[in-house]
């Protein structure tokens, strides 16, 4: 498949693809930034990239980031640089199953329990994220994740893809780190307005005894491109996730290329926190 023409006439650009090193496959929804020029773009579903070029330095580091795979850096420097094969090498991870000896296996809903959603809207653009921490607050004995849900507004494009994405909590100040999901899960709601349920059951995800994070990514699908700048305000892109205001503590944390991961603590007049409305079910091993 060729290149998509470009949506803008410039001598200054970069454009490329990214790939499996082994296989030669594309890679899709992997983040590109420019870590100088506060520049990022989005793969497309074929592996495609396009964005300016350098302008407020003579060289820099193209940092390439996706799911499952390694990270990797790329040197440019200023002038047209087309064309480029970026290979990236799989990571090695491997997940133990959870093994249940002697008990019961029966169903336990994490996060958000309510059917509506407070006032607001949670946009993003492609490559950015809001993860909700699925807290297990009982401290009950879990074991792997069946579904993750997520309740999207009835504006925007509520049928335009996502990918799933789940966390430990295992970064700075408990922010989101680990992938528990290594595999590409992309997704589309039929409509908006309700919840939206995802089967993740065959993955055979351990849910961590305290809880973990669940992701909406925002991606590009078909042949289109997204690039944005870092320090400009954006322009939502497709669909539009609703708030809860059901918890007392910020559990969501935001992500945006080049920024990286940012905790919200948006709170309503009653104390409660701003959240993004999502939830999930897993095994309670009794």
């Amino acid at each position: 498949m060729l290149i998509p023409a470009l949506g803008w006439a410039q001598e200054n650009r970069i454009t490329g693809r990214v790939v499996d090193a082994k296989t030669k496959d594309p890679v899709p929804f992997a983040s590109i930034g420019l870590r100088e020029e506060g520049t990022g773009a989005l793969t497309n579903e074929y592996g495609y990239f396009q964005l300016a070029g350098l302008e407020k330095t003579s060289q820099d580091s193209l940092i390439v980031m996706t799911l499952g795979y390694e990270r990797s850096a790329v040197f440019i420097k200023r002038g047209s640089t087309e064309d480029l094969i970026i290979e990236l090498k799989k990571r090695v991870i491997e997940l133990g199953n959870v093994v249940v000896k002697g008990g019961k296996v029966k169903n336990l809903e994490l996060g958000s329990n309510s059917n509506n959603p407070g006032e607001g809207m949670i946009q993003g653009l492609p490559g950015s994220q809001y993860a909700f921490f699925v807290k297990n607050d009982k401290q009950k004995k879990l074991g792997n994740v069946r579904t993750v849900s997520f309740y999207i507004g009835e504006n925007g494009f509520p049928r335009e893809p996502f990918r799933v994405r789940i966390y430990k909590a295992d970064g700075n100040y408990n922010a989101p780190n680990t992938d528990l999901l290594t595999e590409n899960v992309v997704v589309s709601a039929s409509r908006g307005g309700e919840w939206y349920t995802i089967d993740l059951s065959t993955y055979n995800i351990p849910a961590p005894e305290e809880g973990f994070f669940v992701a909406m990514e925002w991606i590009v699908g078909g042949d289109k491109f997204y690039t944005t700048n870092f320090m400009d305000n954006y322009t939502p892109y497709g669909q539009i996730m609703r708030p809860t205001f059901e918890f007392k503590e910020s559990r969501t944390w935001s992500y945006t290329i080049g920024k990286g991961w940012n905790l919200l603590t948006l709170a309503n007049g009653q104390g409660r926190r701003y959240n993004a409305m999502i939830k999930a079910e897993v095994d309670m091993i009794k």
